[in-house]
């Protein structure tokens, strides 16, 4: 699952000549493009400092430009891309079952975007909410791939009465007892398990918030996840999907094992669950080098 993690990406067609280059020196890793007018730059701070903290490949959330050409592949569907569901989805677990139970870690190295990126989905969000027709509760909400609970603290928990959190990880459910402080007393159940087995109870939730995760979820998964989640909503309440989009197709990536889809293949996925779309929206003043990330709000 991706808590919280962005993806490198530019608009243009990735080239084959675009190759990663490694210095045997730690601190010196660049990447560099063939062809005319190609920049050299590199390797960010923020890949050095995660890759010499953590003593691991960046994850998906700090893949250089073309994630496709240096990680993995890129195809028009999710089932061209993954072959094996089953490892699929036991990858992506043993992933993220390495990565620090900290926000920086959360957000693959980024924690610097979380003000940012918190305030851009209080203001999509509030829109929303009040009292009226039509108009969506602040009883109770669901983090989907909550983390270590980034999103509840800062978002969910100042908007609703109560919050339950639901995550593949249950290391970083734990650290998220102590993380919340006395706010943690309003979450009232912290669910491990994976989005493709995790059922909402029926009619309990105002908003279910999915941010950074649906690129560990099959298209069918996904799917028959939203599908639940519609039957887990109070009248006038909302799903929200908050993630990163391909510029085209969908990329994979081998390394935390996901995939990131473009945004009329999200729209799609979503019709298929027998959801509409009622706003979309990109989230602004992200670097320029991470993929571009939309929210959407589903009922």
């Amino acid at each position: 699952m991706l808590c919280g993690g962005v993806v490198f990406g530019t608009g243009a067609t990735p080239k084959l000549s675009d190759v990663l280059i490694c210095n045997s020196n730690e601190h010196e890793s660049v990447r560099r493009s063939g062809g005319q007018g190609d920049k050299e730059g590199a390797e960010t701070a923020h890949q050095i400092r995660y890759r010499l903290a953590s003593g691991r490949p960046a994850p998906r959330g700090l893949a250089l430009s073309h994630p496709e050409e240096l990680r993995g592949s890129t195809a028009d569907r999710m089932v061209d891309v993954v072959e094996d569901e089953t490892a699929f989805y036991s990858k992506a677990e043993r992933y993220w079952q390495e990565v620090p139970p900290t926000v920086d870690g959360m957000l693959g190295g980024y924690g610097s975007i979380s003000t940012i990126e918190i305030n851009g989905s209080k203001k999509f969000l509030q829109r929303f909410l009040g009292d009226g027709k039509g108009k969506t509760g602040t009883s109770c909400a669901l983090d989907c791939g909550a983390g270590i609970g980034r999103i509840t603290k800062r978002l969910l928990l100042p908007l609703f009465r109560t919050v339950d959190m639901v995550d593949v990880t249950q290391q970083f459910l734990d650290k998220a007892k102590t993380y919340l402080g006395e706010e943690g007393k309003r979450v009232e159940n912290y669910f491990c398990c994976g989005l493709q087995d995790f059922e909402p109870q029926r009619g309990r939730y105002d908003v279910i918030w999915i941010q950074w995760v649906i690129g560990h979820l099959t298209d069918d998964h996904l799917v028959a996840f939203l599908k639940r989640c519609k039957k887990g909503l109070r009248p006038d309440g909302l799903i929200v999907v908050k993630d990163n989009v391909a510029y085209e197709g969908v990329v994979l990536d081998e390394v935390d094992s996901s995939v990131c889809r473009e945004l009329a293949l999200v729209r799609e996925l979503g019709h298929r669950a027998g959801l509409r779309v009622l706003r979309e929206e990109r989230q602004e003043n992200l670097p320029e080098e991470i993929y571009q990330v939309y929210t959407l709000a589903l009922r």
